[in-house]
């Protein structure tokens, strides 16, 4: 069995949460980093909150429901962190921030919230949405596509323990196959006119 790292172990569960398998991707194929500033929707536990704000400038992380913010909000403050900003508000109807380096999608209808998404991306900016379901990401890249967005890309992450043993070393029954396909996808630049 995986030991997550020893922050993750002081967090309150709510929700279902991100596994440290898919914050990683995401955190890796977005190409975050320390001078960036991002979006999520879909705050749930805040594993993927806290995990982004350790990283980046800073988090804007969307909810609905009041009650996971609260647990996002419990979370952060936990770990000593001061560079998120929680928001209780529908994406598909606004977000309010502009210039953003990043947006995650972890919420049903994902798809619907694209074009605010664009509309809150810095030109170049990507964009990542975290769907269960293949009939989701169908939906998603077809948005995607419709509002010009590139390097329109999906993985699905799975984890395989190993048993190593003196006896020898073999593939164990456990593991942790499917959780979520990852999509991404930048917004297009502007093409300088000649």
């Amino acid at each position: 069995m995986f030991i997550y790292p020893s922050f993750y172990r002081k967090l309150k569960r709510g929700p279902q949460v991100i596994l440290p398998k898919d914050i990683g991707i995401l955190m890796a194929y977005l190409g975050i980093g320390k001078e960036d500033t991002g979006m999520e929707a879909g705050t749930g536990s805040g594993w993927l909150t806290v995990s982004l704000a350790r990283v980046c400038k800073k988090v804007y992380s969307y909810d609905l429901r009041d009650d996971f913010l609260k647990i996002g909000m419990h979370n952060a403050k936990s770990l000593g962190l001061e560079n998120v900003e929680f928001k209780q508000g529908d994406v598909t109807k606004k977000i309010m921030e502009k210039e953003l380096d990043f947006a995650i999608l972890d919420m049903p209808g994902s798809d619907k919230a694209l074009s605010n998404v664009k509309k809150a991306l810095a030109e170049g900016g990507r964009v990542a949405g975290y769907l269960p379901h293949m009939e989701q990401v169908k939906a998603f890249v077809k948005k995607l596509e419709s509002l010009k967005f590139t390097d329109i890309y999906t993985v699905e992450v799975q984890v395989r323990d190993m048993l190593v043993r003196k006896e020898g070393v073999r593939p164990s029954t456990k593991g942790i196959w499917h959780t979520a396909y990852l999509v991404f996808a930048k917004k297009q630049r502007k093409q300088p006119q000649v």
